[in-house]
């Protein structure tokens, strides 16, 4: 059991060591994660998901286009956003290629306003 616990910590570190990509120091401001990270490649079921410091808020575009706010999923216990294509939706589904990001975000609750921006790109396959 020791051993297996041991192996499991040295397998941790070491996933950390090798995947620096997308750690939170890279991002700018209040960012705390964005997936699929930028340059990622994915499958076409992707889901994005944008994850800010709670009492904050966020605009979406996707490929250009401005992602209503009654379509994005939010959980602000946590300050976690989620928007994926679907039938109905301002954009239905994820065409091969590349897909242009980009979020704005403020502090709306619990400080002085925090306002700020990020835009990356991702490819589904």
């Amino acid at each position: 059991m020791i051993g297996a616990s041991v192996v499991l910590a040295g397998l941790v570190v070491a996933l950390t060591v090798i995947d620096t990509e997308g750690d939170p120091a890279d991002l700018p401001g209040a960012l705390v994660s964005v997936a699929p990270r930028p340059n990622d490649m994915v499958f076409s079921q992707t889901r994005l998901e944008v994850v800010l410091p709670v009492g904050y808020e966020m605009t979406l575009t996707v490929d250009g286009i401005t992602v209503p706010g009654d379509e994005i999923s939010v959980t602000p216990e946590i300050g976690q956003f989620r928007w994926q294509p679907a039938p109905g939706r301002v954009v239905e589904f994820w065409a091969p290629g590349d897909h242009e990001v980009e979020i704005t975000w403020d502090r709306v609750v619990g400080g002085p306003p925090d306002p700020g921006d990020y835009r990356w790109v991702f490819r589904v396959t």
